[in-house]
């Protein structure tokens, strides 16, 4: 199955449209800052708008591969639509100009490579993400892509937006913006089905409350402010259509899936724990920057600079990351301190991979130091988390099964 880049969608989304014309169709809702085009396609006339978004995240590629499958499975049999009395429409990509340089690595199953994972690793910087709005206050303009969303949930005011993610190694997850009745007991069903373990309390969403394990959901009036694993604090997209009464809906299926974060079992030391994960991301950012030294930002070709932008952030907010986690763990669950042990080792992991790809031409010393890194450092986390590959064909079809069953509680 694969994961299909921006250009694959397109054409297989065309193919689709083609071989079911009464119930697919498929047009363009924007562009983004690259000119290139934003491809909704929608499946069905119903009165009820649901809404799937994919491709946020540059690094989460499955997410096209997910929106494709339901569609395929909704243009072979409409009456799902007609139930439901909605017509569904699916956000191929988000962000098709970081796909494009983030798009390379296919997983080999049945094991795929970490290592290989990461020689093509992406993830753009904080604010090219187009998920996230700009904060108040900061005149900072949404980006087009996030321009583009905005209009489109303006128009359809979806009952539900479902966003799909995919993190490189960890457990399966759900945040939804209000609670609906069965829908964390599904989830949790449909995991267990998948044999994908679940998160027992992800660090992501400090303002979510945790209902374990992998679910976590916003408390009426709550701000829903949501930390990146970068440290910023921001509003997204997520929260815009609250003003609708939109439920919105993110599933997190992991490529290399981590037993260890599903552990329910209460940790024996967690402020040692916290501090030595502190200690060890502190420790590998400041390896990366001592050897990256001043290297100046002119030497790299302007078509790899988001690269170094991205990895640079990292690098700059792990100490603040690293404090935010020693003042704000005081206990928890053995598999809530293997996320945050996952999550100390993804940073610096990340960094060092961005910048590899980005000094490979201009400094090849430089680059070969990075890249043995990423090698020890994808061992690394092999040996100390067991990790174990999940199949795309299941992490599509948590994504899957997840949408159509909360479509069916918030549509029924």
């Amino acid at each position: 199955m694969g994961y299909p880049g921006a250009d694959e969608l397109e054409r297989r989304a065309r193919a689709l449209v083609a071989a079911a014309p009464g119930v697919l169709r498929l047009r363009a809702v924007g562009e983004s800052r690259g000119g290139r085009p934003l491809w909704l396609l929608s499946a069905g006339h119903g009165e009820r708008q649901l809404l799937t978004v994919a491709g946020a995240h540059a690094n989460e590629q499955v997410g096209g591969a997910s929106a494709l499958r339901l569609a395929r499975l909704l243009a072979r049999r409409p009456e799902h639509l007609a139930s439901l009395g909605c017509t569904w429409h699916f956000l191929l990509c988000l962000d098709p100009d970081g796909a494009r340089l983030a798009h390379g690595w296919q997983p080999e199953e049945p094991a795929p490579s970490l290592e290989e994972c990461h020689w093509h690793f992406y993830r753009p910087a904080f604010a090219c993400q187009p998920e996230s709005l700009p904060a108040p206050g900061t005149g900072r303009r949404p980006l087009p892509e996030s321009a583009a969303l905005v209009r489109l949930l303006d128009t359809l005011r979806p009952v539900a937006q479902f966003t799909l993610h995919g993190i490189e190694f960890g457990g399966a997850f759900t945040m939804l913006t209000r609670r609906v009745t069965g829908a964390g007991r599904a989830f949790r069903e449909t995991a267990a089905l998948l044999r994908i373990p679940l998160d027992d309390h992800p660090c992501d969403g400090p303002d979510w409350r945790p209902d374990p394990p992998g679910v976590l959901w916003l408390p009426d009036g709550s701000s829903g402010s949501e930390r990146d694993p970068s440290g910023f604090v921001a509003g997204s997209t997520w929260l815009y259509p609250r003003r609708y009464g939109t439920l919105t809906v993110l599933v997190e299926a992991p490529a290399w899936s981590v037993p260890a974060v599903s552990d329910p079992r209460p940790a024996p030391d967690p402020e040692r724990e916290v501090a030595q994960v502190g200690e060890l991301l502190l420790g590998r950012t400041r390896e990366i920057t001592e050897l990256l030294g001043e290297q100046p930002a002119q030497s790299v070709s302007e078509e790899l600079l988001p690269l170094c932008a991205a990895a640079r952030e990292l690098l700059d907010v792990a100490p603040s990351l690293a404090a935010t986690w020693a003042a704000e763990e005081r206990g928890g669950s053995r598999g809530h301190l293997a996320t945050l042990g996952v999550a100390g080792r993804r940073i610096p992991l990340r960094a060092a991979a961005m910048m590899r790809r980005a000094l490979a031409r201009t400094a090849p010393g430089t680059a070969c130091v990075l890249a043995d890194l990423v090698r020890e450092w994808c061992r690394e986390l092999d040996k100390a988390y067991e990790l174990r590959w999940t199949p795309v064909a299941a992490q599509t079809g948590l994504h899957v099964r997840t949408m159509l069953d909360v479509a069916r509680r918030v549509c029924g």
